[in-house]
């Protein structure tokens, strides 16, 4: 994403594929409604990884009557988890408006993505963050699509799983998180979590929230080459 070249005030000061076996979110639909989880919620097609996770992260695997490949979930029982990133080549992001079940608009902040025709233009997004957002909340513009792929750091040979998130909170400190991996310069050990954001607004409401951050600690090599990880 290029959105901090029209806007460079609102970036913060301080420094997915076919394969994957099994999916992270931080949230469920209930009765048609997106609802917030405090602890991770995990889906896989295989009930062997069903299994893993829940014995790795707490949690019972249960059968659901999705029609996704991934139709068995386990809310496990932690906002934490210790995962294993390739390098920077783990993290895509862009910017995408949906109508329904089609793609109106795609871009990287600055320029289209696609269609093809237009890829390259200019694609007009609002130059600052607090308009960017707006817009995407009222289904004008585009919000961020960011896609994580990992290995579970406690069962590496699992398999690739995927987080995939429209968190803006995580858009704008996307570049530290990909800064950080381009200097490990290899799988990296990092900590993916539900972090719990609270305050009060200067009209007196208590805002409570979570939000998804990624943490790259080390080098796996590193992680790895010490018993404490």
């Amino acid at each position: 994403m290029r959105i901090f070249e029209t806007d460079p005030d609102a970036m913060p000061k301080g420094t997915f594929s076919d394969d994957t076996v099994g999916r992270f979110h931080s949230g469920k639909s209930v009765d048609g409604l997106p609802v917030a989880l405090p602890e991770w919620r995990v889906s896989t097609g295989d009930p062997e990884v069903a299994a893993a996770v829940a014995q790795l992260l707490g949690g019972t695997p249960v059968e659901t009557d999705s029609t996704s490949e991934n139709y068995i979930e386990v809310e496990t029982a932690t906002d934490k988890v210790k995962v294993v990133l390739s390098g920077v080549d783990a993290i895509t992001s862009d910017l995408k408006l949906w109508n329904g079940p089609n793609l109106i608009h795609h871009c990287d902040g600055v320029e289209f993505l696609s269609p093809d025709e237009d890829r390259g233009r200019p694609c007009n997004c609002p130059r600052l963050m607090e308009d960017r957002k707006a817009a995407a909340k009222s289904k004008r513009g585009p919000s961020p699509s960011i896609s994580v792929t990992f290995r579970l750091a406690d069962d590496y040979d699992l398999g690739l799983f995927r987080f995939q998130t429209g968190s803006w909170k995580l858009a704008e400190v996307l570049h530290t998180v990909e800064n950080a991996l381009e200097k490990v310069g290899g799988e990296a050990l990092c900590s993916l979590e539900l972090e719990l954001v609270e305050y009060t607004t200067k009209k007196g409401r208590d805002v409570s929230y979570r939000k998804p951050v990624i943490k790259v600690l080390k080098s796996w090599n590193d992680a790895i080459a010490d018993p404490r990880d």
